[in-house]
């Protein structure tokens, strides 16, 4: 049965499952407005999920045909696979920040093959071992997960509220799990009369219990070096800044207390920072660093996919390093080594 939870002042939470995934479901908002229900992402693009998110419409006195649109905080396929569906079956809109947008449309113009021969060449450049290049070369070209989003029909513009007639709900621009994610400020009192100011929709942002993956965000036709670590610690503090009553994240559970939680992230990532510089008293690659970091499990338990995943992020805590001054490139090698300064 879908389970449904009314947060108050006409905001409701759905658990839409995520198949096959650890964390077991995304927490989709709806939210009562004036020219009806909003929903604030949809879930992965899985014919249970569809079910799951119908039935629990229906159970919240609605249906997918009344959704007037769509609020995605950022393009990961939990978060808007489903929005295309949505659309369909309701000429619904659907916003997203020109950043993820842009992400959207590459993802839905490359090619399987194009994909494969990209993340072998950016793995074997972080000196990742043949074991796991030869899946990625022999891998045969067919339809990838996530791989034909909808194209968003609206931009989120940071700053600004958004057209939810009868609602106060204007985007924050945070940047750092992708490189247009938004959390959504709905300013409005509190229904409980909690302490702060309104409430903020975090999405993967800012999470009770777990940090959001910072890995690697770039156009392949792009040389722009990106920092999305960076970007992410910059955002945390905005939205401390902002003291909400509460946060209604996309995982886990909704939490009080938003500035103590960008607390421990901040301190979170400056310990890992320096244990990362520990570890590179000796000149590491981007793979080597990864093999040696502390993660939910050991290095050699970490099945293939999230390997891949772990060294995006060991290279993104790495950029961080060298545009703090802390860390650089020895020059010469390839793959290319890091040691601390």
């Amino acid at each position: 049965m879908t389970q449904v939870t009314d947060h108050g002042g006409g905001v409701r939470s759905l658990r839409v499952p995520i198949p096959d995934n650890p964390l077991g479901h995304t927490l989709v908002y709806v939210v009562d407005t004036d020219r009806g229900p909003v929903l604030i992402d949809t879930g992965w693009d899985d014919p249970d999920s569809w079910d799951t998110l119908v039935q629990g419409l229906t159970a919240c006195g609605t249906s997918v045909a009344e959704i007037h649109g769509v609020v995605v905080t950022h393009h990961h396929p939990d978060h808007h696979g489903l929005s295309g569906r949505v659309r369909q079956a309701s000429g619904a809109w659907i916003a997203m920040h020109a950043a993820d947008t842009a992400v959207v449309r590459r993802t839905r113009q490359a090619r399987p093959e194009h994909w494969y021969t990209y993340m072998a060449a950016k793995l074997a450049a972080a000196g990742a071992p043949e074991e796991h290049l030869a899946p990625l070369r022999r891998a045969r070209p067919r339809p990838l997960p996530g791989f034909s989003p909808a194209l968003p029909d609206r931009d989120i513009v940071p700053g600004e509220l958004l057209a939810l007639p009868g609602r106060r709900l204007r985007a924050i621009w945070t940047p750092g799990h992708t490189p247009g994610h938004v959390c959504l400020h709905l300013e409005e009192a509190h229904p409980a009369q909690l302490p702060g100011h309104g409430r903020l929709f975090s999405g993967d942002h800012l999470l009770p219990g777990i940090t959001p993956h910072i890995g690697l965000y770039e156009d392949p036709e792009d040389t722009t070096v990106t920092d999305p670590l960076g970007d992410y610690l910059d955002s945390l503090e905005r939205v401390g800044r902002l003291t909400p009553a509460e946060i209604l994240p996309a995982h886990q559970h909704p939490f009080p207390d938003a500035t103590a939680r960008v607390g421990a992230l901040l301190a979170h990532h400056e310990s890992r920072l320096t244990d990362l510089l520990t570890l590179l008293a000796e000149p590491l690659t981007p793979w080597q660093l990864a093999e040696r970091m502390e993660w939910n499990r050991p290095w050699a338990e970490i099945p293939y996919g999230s390997r891949t995943i772990a060294v995006s992020e060991a290279e993104a805590h790495l950029r961080r390093l060298v545009k703090l001054g802390r860390a650089e490139a020895v020059p010469g090698g390839e793959p290319v080594a890091y040691v601390a300064v």
